[in-house]
């Protein structure tokens, strides 16, 4: 029996993938496959992400191997009905990245000096803020940036670790320092509680975070027009 690769006469493996999902989508292909759109197939992505994790965690060579031809397989679909769309295609998508990353480390692909990770990650969020003024995804808070559609956990992490950063937030005081199996016992017991009530903790915390958030950005504004209107003292 033939191979793919030998019925399609392609010159790498990615030609070969790019292939396959252009067939699936394609006149006498798949009716599940022509039918999705990028909305559609959203859920399933992340799906795929929660399978990685489980492999990697597993250690397991065969399966990390596996899920990362999964999502994979997303990015190239996505890819595939954008250049149906005439809005951008595979290669698309691979220049924009490797720009992105070339922009985004100076300090490999050009002359800057860094003393360390953090002031990486401080270049890294100064050049995204440059990247995306002016632009509709232009980031005036401190605050933007977080994925409306991550875990409620996760986006109280986040805003947390945006809000410290932009001096909007302090560090909790406590009176001894919490382990973390203590404080994994505490999340444990309030999800538990939650659910003794009948309310969904998910739905409680991501509640929390968006008025924690609203709250926020009213103090972050309030400092921005006090410092606009403070006095400037001379050079």
């Amino acid at each position: 029996m033939a191979t793919v690769s030998a019925k399609m006469k392609v010159k790498s493996p990615i030609e070969e993938v790019l292939h396959v999902v252009a067939r699936l989508r394609g006149p006498g292909g798949c009716p599940w496959d022509r039918q999705q759109t990028h909305k559609s197939i959203c859920r399933y992505v992340i799906e795929e992400v929660y399978e990685l994790l489980d492999a990697v965690e597993a250690e397991d060579d065969e399966a990390i191997q596996e899920e990362l031809g999964d999502l994979l397989l997303h990015v190239v679909f996505h890819c595939q009905i954008g250049n149906e769309r005439g809005a951008f295609d595979f290669d698309d998508v691979c220049r924009k990245l490797v720009e992105k990353l070339v922009r985004r480390h100076p300090h490999v692909f050009g002359n800057l000096k860094v003393s360390g990770v953090d002031e990486v990650w401080a270049n890294w969020e100064k050049i995204k803020r440059a990247e995306k003024a002016g632009t509709p995804h232009a980031r005036e808070s401190a605050l933007d940036g977080i994925p409306k559609h991550l875990p409620a956990l996760m986006r109280a992490e986040k805003l947390i670790k945006k809000a410290r950063k932009a001096g909007l937030m302090a560090a909790p005081r406590a009176r001894r320092r919490a382990t973390k199996s203590e404080i994994a016992q505490r999340l444990f017991r309030l999800a538990e509680l939650a659910q003794s009530r009948g309310w969904s903790a998910e739905e409680l915390l991501r509640a929390e975070v968006a008025r924690r958030q609203k709250a926020l950005r009213k103090l972050e504004a309030r400092k921005l027009r006090y410092r606009a209107q403070a006095p400037r003292t001379a050079a």
